[in-house]
């Protein structure tokens, strides 16, 4: 089998050296333009000359769990387009979330200032049931951050596309669950796919629905906020704060008002890390039941978006 390796500002030795040690028998080549025909790749952000120029590959092996920037590509009919499944970002992810919840819910913020003026001071705590938490996509990633946040113990919602059960979760799905999830919540946690029908989800209308004081922890995709509209609902006090992982533009630009704003916490898209190990023996697994005729997981619907 020969596979091609595509993936921009990744370093390919490591990736190489694992992939050809876990699959012995295959030929596995960097890609150069006008480079020959191969049967499978993995990738990330390929360009579309990549495309054009291995219009035979049967599949795309994407190197991480977001697959919109394949999906603007011109792909050519038939061709399989498979994510990574967790591969060691789901606990990473709920390391995170529970992280931002809990900073916010103890309000840990407040208390660093205190210190940093050597203030000995308390703040009156808060009630669990107070703080009900949405999670906005219950595929793999957002499954585990909802159990990972409902083991201490707050409520914790759940909205999917289509209707899912979750124990210990009230569950909530589609376009008329939407309002009536938001509405129970005051910790909205996006994990959404970036779709056509999800870009821009997160906006003054649908932000607002959340409970007075509401928080937003975003570690989706930057195109899913309205930046303006997360700005005026923080200044106006409907919101109280947001954690903010990922952006319309990456680095985030040194002039963006986030990075000021007193009530944003910004983190350079580190939430969920691919970790390589774990990667490679994935999509190892997966070319080699390819090769086999078998099925393999984590195939992307190309007309949902995920």
């Amino acid at each position: 089998m020969k596979i091609a390796f595509c993936c921009t500002d990744t370093r390919a030795e490591p990736w190489l050296e694992g992939l050809s040690e876990a699959l012995p028998q295959a030929d596995i080549q960097v890609w150069q333009p006008a480079a020959p025909q191969a049967d499978c790749a993995v990738v990330w952000a390929p360009p579309q000359q990549f495309i054009d120029e291995q219009p035979g590959l049967r599949a795309l092996f994407n190197i991480g769990a977001g697959v919109d920037g394949l999906l603007k590509l011109r792909l050519p009919p038939g061709m399989a387009v498979v994510r990574l499944e967790d591969a060691g970002m789901s606990v990473q992810m709920a390391e995170y979330v529970c992280h931002a919840l809990i900073r916010h819910f103890r309000e840990f913020d407040a208390y660093e200032q205190s210190a940093r003026q050597a203030r000995w001071s308390f703040r009156k705590p808060h009630e669990r049931n107070g703080f009900p938490v949405g999670v906005m996509g219950l595929g793999v990633l957002g499954e585990r951050v909802a159990r990972a946040v409902a083991q201490f113990d707050f409520p914790v919602n759940g909205w999917s596309r289509s209707a899912r059960t979750l124990e210990g979760v009230r569950t909530f799905s589609g376009q008329e669950g939407l309002r009536d999830f938001l509405a129970a919540s005051r910790v909205l946690v996006n994990l959404l796919p970036l779709t056509t029908e999800t870009e821009n989800i997160l906006n003054r209308q649908t932000l607002g629905l959340l409970q007075p004081g509401g928080y937003l922890i975003n570690v989706a995709r930057g195109a899913h906020l309205v930046d303006d509209d997360l700005l005026a609902l923080l200044d106006s006090g409907h919101l109280a704060g947001a954690t903010l992982d990922v952006f319309r533009t990456e680095p985030l630009p040194p002039e963006h008002p986030f990075w000021r704003h007193p009530k944003i916490t910004v983190t350079p898209h580190t939430s969920a890390r691919t970790l390589r190990s774990e990667s490679i023996a994935q999509i190892a697994g997966k070319i080699a039941r390819l090769a086999r005729g078998e099925a393999v997981s984590g195939l992307v619907d190309v007309a949902r978006g995920y």
